[in-house]
């Protein structure tokens, strides 16, 4: 069996590389931006692409590309269970809610005037935010049903820029101070208030929708807990100071005390559910219960470096360093 890779740099791809070339299995660097992509993987059995939602190019064709190859009877990650709700809150809403998965309460709506008359009638705080978006970027807390109306009133009528520089940018100035980011990294966002990224030009506003979720009250951190076949592995994300979100804080936490067996098997239950590939969950806890507030099949290479060890099915524990990457080569070598 022969592998096409697209190498994108920090991306999963240099781990599969090296992972193929430790244990000598047949690879081929492919580029999925050149038109002849079906004819380079002519000698290939299978395709892997870890594409970035954020990038221009890749949000326009990566999905259409992997989903016509998967019906063509090439072998592919992320396949179609797995990707096809990636960055999309609302898909991800019914998706859940219809294997019955402990989903954070969500509520979305198509028609100003029903969303209007629920702003009046639910309780508050509410999360809203955007279909899209990662690290807690688009996302707020609606303390009051005037804040409520003012986000819906917006969302039928301009919509909302992909791309919040003012808020972008006081996050990269919380991350320098914190020694998480570099001084370059700061001028960039500085950059971007005026010349926004190409992916938010390309894409446009978010319009016609609102979403919110029920906001789940005395978290100060979320457990993320990714499944590849039958292991999983997990982090402890501390929210931000004088804030509720836990996502790209920065703040993580490794040692497997953190973590419960509850939303462990649960999150290998749906994955077994969605059949997918690989899959993040991130949790938030409601009276000791976990709750799912969002999926993922993409996560930053880095950050899970330092996990302590891992799960199998059976819920048993492996203590020690392990390479997920080349899970993900061996399972679509199966």
């Amino acid at each position: 069996m022969r592998i096409g890779i697209h190498h994108t740099k920090d991306s999963f791809s240099d781990r599969w590389i090296a992972y193929c070339k430790e244990k000598e299995i047949s690879y081929e660097l492919v580029d999925c931006y050149r038109s002849d992509i079906i004819q380079q993987l002519s000698g290939c059995d299978v395709l892997m692409w870890h594409f970035n939602h954020k990038d221009s190019k890749d949000s326009k064709f990566a999905k259409q590309l992997l989903f016509s190859l998967q019906n063509a009877g090439i072998r592919v990650f992320p396949d179609y269970n797995t990707v096809w709700h990636f960055d999309d809150k609302v898909g991800q809403k019914y998706l859940l809610e219809s294997i019955d998965a402990p989903l954070a309460p969500a509520h979305v709506f198509y028609k100003k005037q029903e969303a209007l008359k629920w702003a009046g009638e639910t309780d508050y705080p509410k999360v809203f935010k955007l279909r899209n978006g990662s690290g807690s970027q688009n996302v707020r807390l609606v303390r009051s049903e005037s804040q409520a109306i003012k986000l819906i009133k917006k969302a039928f009528g301009k919509g909302f820029k992909q791309y919040e520089a003012w808020s972008n940018l006081k996050e990269r100035i919380r991350k320098y101070r914190l020694g998480k980011t570099s001084l370059w990294d700061v001028i960039k966002g500085m950059i971007r208030i005026v010349h926004p990224t190409r992916y938010a030009r390309v894409t446009g506003r978010e319009i016609g929708y609102v979403y919110f979720q029920d906001f789940i009250p005395d978290n100060d951190h979320d457990i993320r807990v990714i499944v590849i076949g039958d292991k999983a592995f997990a982090l402890k994300r501390l929210v931000r100071k004088n804030d509720f979100r836990a996502s790209g804080s920065g703040f993580i936490l490794y040692e497997k005390e953190h973590f419960d067996d509850e939303s462990i098997r649960i999150s290998f239950e749906v994955s077994e559910k969605l059949q997918a590939q690989c899959m993040t969950y991130d949790y938030v806890f409601l009276e000791g219960k976990p709750q799912i507030v969002e999926i993922s099949y993409g996560f930053a290479v880095e950050a899970y470096d330092a996990c302590a060890g891992y799960w199998n099915r059976d819920l048993s524990w492996n203590e020690g360093s392990f390479n997920p990457y080349g899970w993900m080569v061996e399972d679509i070598r199966k």
